[in-house]
């Protein structure tokens, strides 16, 4: 059975769901794109990636083309259409269709898509066996806080980091780790302080990443948000990453150094656990 997607209002199965080839998503990645899961067929943490949405919309400045209340009546209507009981939706809004120019065009519509894929978030094998990661260099624009479509080169170093026998990459610059290819780092001091880097432009502000933290210092934990290097992630307790769909899963090896015992961390374990029981007590 194909899927139903949404597309400017309206609802059409995959194979008739057409983009123009003038529009400027396709043509210059004039776009930004959320990701949000679903377990049990509820929306986990919806609000904060709706907010970062209009976030990357303002930075860009692309109408939304839906009210806060239309959206999150689609996104509930995409998971009934599609019987979605696991898995994600995922959205982008770009600038619109119009003649090709390096100028924004001044009239053109936005382009609103929302598409559903089953797979299993819950539940995740890896979080089980862990994550390897190597370190590849860090080559994308500089403006990481907003969630556009231009994901070629974490594309590249995902590729380069399975060429080299890992799970996925984390990126370097100037020595510091900035984040994965599609999710955020975190590392674990051995006195069990959370370490993930502060906020900038240098990467996306990530909204896992900010429920985790709030869980881990609930939880009592220190939490320092700064910068930390390659050499001091493989010479971590713990390591994770976080990300919609991941939630917390650890990673057990950093360029074929294995971190702490190489198996999953008791301190990523219990961040998973809690984010997994207060998102699905608060799913939407």
């Amino acid at each position: 059975m194909t899927r139903t997607v949404y597309l400017n209002g309206a609802w059409l199965p995959e194979t008739e769901a057409k983009v123009s080839v003038f529009d400027r998503g396709f043509l210059f990645a004039d776009s930004i794109y959320e990701v949000t899961a679903v377990i049990g067929g509820k929306l986990i943490d919806y609000y904060g990636h709706a907010a970062r949405l209009q976030r990357s919309l303002s930075e860009l400045g692309i109408a939304c083309p839906l009210s806060e209340e239309a959206l999150l009546d689609v996104h509930r209507d995409i998971v009934l259409r599609n019987h979605l009981d696991e898995g994600l939706i995922y959205l982008q809004i770009s600038r619109g269709a119009d003649d090709r120019d390096f100028a924004y065009p001044v009239k053109a519509e936005p382009t609103l898509v929302l598409f559903t894929q089953a797979k299993p978030v819950l539940n995740n094998p890896r979080s089980q066996t862990g994550l390897s990661i190597a370190t590849v260099p860090d080559w994308r624009w500089e403006r990481r806080d907003i969630k556009t479509v231009q994901l070629l080169y974490p594309s590249m170093a995902k590729m380069e980091a399975i060429r080299r026998g890992a799970d996925d990459a984390w990126l370097v610059e100037d020595g510091f780790i900035t984040e994965g290819s599609a999710a955020t780092a975190h590392i674990v001091k051995a006195d069990g302080t959370l370490v993930t880097r502060g906020l900038s432009n240098a990467l996306l502000h990530g909204i896992t990443r900010a429920s985790i933290i709030d869980l881990a210092r609930g939880a009592g934990m220190t939490v320092e948000e700064r910068p930390f290097s390659v050499e001091e992630a493989q010479e971590a307790a713990e390591a994770f990453i976080t990300s919609a769909t991941n939630f917390a899963t650890s990673v057990i090896k950093i360029d074929d150094v294995v971190i702490g015992d190489g198996k999953p961390g008791p301190i990523a374990g219990k961040l998973r656990r809690l984010y997994t029981e207060t998102r699905l007590a608060s799913a939407i």
